[in-house]
């Protein structure tokens, strides 16, 4: 029985990571039903529990080395783990994982990872010294690749789509919007924290008011626990009209299936904007980070502004957005005909892995 030890930001209660985590478990189980997975996580006990798959603390790394030594080999990823823009640590800690699973001469898979931004000299030395070592780099984005090409690469990289694209979610469901007093259509809304000197979570709720004035109900949808609770209710705060916001500790199988009833999404996080796009929902990005503004390319969207940018604000935002709602049908077929491609991409990642292993 094949048995493969799966490293990535998992056990942080962030529904972007937890939804990658479900994806691959659900690929790889696919293809090799009796595939026998360890996680290491920040919550061994929930992650063992939600997955219905081993867990060991990621902390712990004699506990990572032993279960890395009895494995068939490491999954690293997917999501922006080689990246040094959130602190020093990551770069670090995901590599020197990677470094344990060689030494005890496991191969290792680089699963659909987002790389960098990687600026500090140490952690460009980092990533190119461990990953000239691994099996196979597949990478979520182009940007991704020509970055480590400019660090000096000399291992092939391919393309994949971001795992969450494996996740079928045909079978989701929610009574959320059945049993809240919205009527008609509604604009879902994803927002999160980031350090700016833009008023833009101003400009946001400026054009939110605005869309509410026009006959939409506008429901945020968090998705990093109590952080994006926080500030999608610091954004109601900013508005002059009412809006909804959903519980941070609903499944994130019932916030996509809210995104799915849902006319459009405007989003910061780059999960959003994939559970938007794995249920044919258009979307308006706010762009915080240059994997949003990959990732709106890939699927045609439009980006209606950057958190660090000035020459947007809330009028020209909703306009953006408007522009998007007048076509709904046309917008709608063309993220369908995008993520289909992305879908059916998704699930060789997996079938690339088990052969690496096998």
């Amino acid at each position: 029985m094949m048995h493969v030890v799966l490293s990535g930001y998992y056990g942080f209660n962030n529904e972007g990571d937890e939804a990658i985590l479900t994806a691959i478990i659900q690929s790889l189980r696919e293809i090799k039903p009796d595939m026998e997975i360890t996680v290491l996580s920040n919550d061994p006990a929930s992650t063992a529990g939600k997955h219905q798959v081993q867990a060991v603390n990621r902390w712990k790394l004699k506990e990572v080395s032993n279960v890395l030594k009895i494995s068939d080999g490491l999954i690293s990823g997917g999501g922006s783990l080689l990246q040094d823009k959130t602190g020093m640590k990551s770069v670090p800690y995901y590599s020197g994982i990677m470094r344990i699973a060689k030494w005890h001469k496991k191969p290792v898979f680089i699963y659909s990872q987002g790389i960098g931004p990687v600026d500090h000299p140490l952690s460009k030395w980092i990533v190119k010294s461990t990953l000239n070592k691994v099996d196979q780099i597949t990478v979520r984005d182009r940007d991704s690749q020509q970055l480590l090409t400019s660090l000096g690469l000399k291992q092939e990289t391919v393309i994949v789509p971001d795992p969450v694209f494996g996740l079928d979610a045909r079978t989701f469901s929610s009574k959320w919007v059945e049993d809240s007093d919205i009527t008609g259509s509604f604009v879902t809304v994803s927002v999160r924290d980031w350090p700016s000197d833009q008023p833009f979570k101003e400009r946001i709720a400026g054009c939110l008011d605005g869309l509410v004035r026009d006959g939409y109900s506008v429901v945020f949808v968090p998705f990093h626990g109590d952080e994006d609770y926080r500030s999608s209710n610091e954004l109601v705060g900013l508005m002059d009209e009412d809006a909804y916001v959903m519980s941070a500790d609903i499944p994130m199988e019932e916030k996509i299936a809210v995104i799915r009833e849902s006319s459009l999404l405007i989003g910061m996080r780059l999960h959003s904007l994939i559970f938007a796009s794995i249920v044919y929902t258009p979307f308006v990005a706010v762009s915080y980070d240059p994997k949003v503004d990959s990732f709106a390319k890939l699927m045609d969207q439009p980006v209606g502004g950057h958190v660090n940018h000035g020459d947007w604000d809330s009028g020209s935002l909703l306009e953006v957005v408007k522009g998007q709602l007048a076509v709904l049908d046309e917008v709608q077929e063309l993220v369908k005909e995008k993520a289909v491609v992305q879908q059916a991409k998704a699930r060789e990642t997996a079938e690339m892995a088990i052969r690496v292993f096998e």
